[in-house]
């Protein structure tokens, strides 16, 4: 077995240390993702990142109480992270919400749990509720009302951290205003063609940390058209790689880790598991990082656009 690779961590607000890398779960299909989870933690990951919605958590609590009985690693020693789901966005579903996802993961409690996305479905039924239209059925619930179940979570010792995900400026500033206990995260989509810069610097400012999903760009998104450009074959990039003789991948997953960015790719695939977090060997110059910052251009691959019409839809203002 490769020796371990030990990551830096990121004091969040909490108090607590999250790892600076982690395993996205992602589309990783159950019957997969047992194995990615245990290749992951073998190869020196300690964060994995999950949510209800991705159908999966069972299978990753498997890996993961694999690795404990094994001897491999102990519960305090990973991070999980957890998402509440659009359907549970009142303040009395979000307890039960994080149980399910627990009892799913076969823990007593979660190192981080987000508000999946800012806007609430219809409660009470189907995970995605639609209309004889095939149209999402919605909720007005505010987000606000949300993240006092969230703050409830921790007071019940349910969650260490809580934060958020795909929230922009204005939707975190309506939080913070009202919160009790800040959010620690904002986990948002990131990758050099949208290097999120503009709401990584205004997070910074409130001491609010920011995990990069889709660092590569998700080229396996269930919606991607054949045409769609491929930021790991961007040829840009390809000659970035071939200077640092590493993969574009890992150039990609350097280029957030250096940023400061907690960055998650995902992979149900052993060697690219293990090449993905053997990025700690070596830098990108600055000058690199600030050539890769100009290949942004505003392309969303996690884009929500079937629910452009929701009144907490968060892509529709600058950051």
């Amino acid at each position: 077995m490769s020796p371990k690779i030990n990551v830096p961590n990121v004091k969040l607000n909490s108090g607590y240390n999250m790892p600076l890398f982690g395993l996205g779960t992602w589309k990783s299909k159950p019957g997969e993702v047992t194995e990615a989870v245990k290749s992951a933690i073998d190869a020196g990951y300690r964060h994995i990142d999950c949510a209800l919605v991705y159908g999966n958590e069972s299978e990753v609590g498997a890996g993961i109480k694999a690795k404990i009985d094994e001897g491999v690693v102990k519960r305090e020693e990973l991070f999980i992270t957890s998402k509440l789901w659009c359907t549970f966005h009142s303040e009395g579903q979000v307890i039960p919400a994080c149980k399910m996802s627990l009892k799913n993961l076969g823990l007593d409690y979660l190192d981080l749990y987000l508000i999946h996305w800012p806007l609430g479905y219809q409660e009470g039924g189907d995970l995605f509720p639609k209309d004889e239209n095939d149209k999402v059925l919605y909720s007005d619930i505010d987000y606000v009302e949300t993240w006092k179940g969230m703050e409830a979570c921790v007071t019940e010792g349910l969650a260490k951290s809580i934060g958020l995900s795909n929230f922009n400026s204005k939707q975190i500033e309506r939080v913070l205003a009202a919160a009790k206990i800040k959010p620690a995260v904002n986990q948002v989509e990131c990758h050099p063609y949208l290097n999120q810069t503009k709401l990584m610097e205004f997070c910074k400012a409130k001491d609010i940390a920011i995990t990069a999903y889709s660092p590569l760009g998700s080229p396996d998104r269930p919606w991607a058209k054949p045409d769609d450009p491929k930021l790991t074959e961007d040829p840009k990039l390809v000659e970035l790689a071939k200077k640092y003789k590493k993969s574009t991948a890992q150039i990609l997953l350097k280029y957030q880790v250096q940023r400061g960015n907690i960055t998650i790719p995902k992979s149900v695939t052993k060697g690219r598991i293990a090449e993905n977090i053997n990025i700690f060997d070596f830098e990108l110059t600055l000058e690199d990082i600030a050539y890769i910052d100009t290949f942004d251009c505003n392309e969303r691959v996690c884009h929500m656009n079937w629910c452009k019409d929701h009144k907490y839809w968060p892509f529709g203002v600058e950051f």
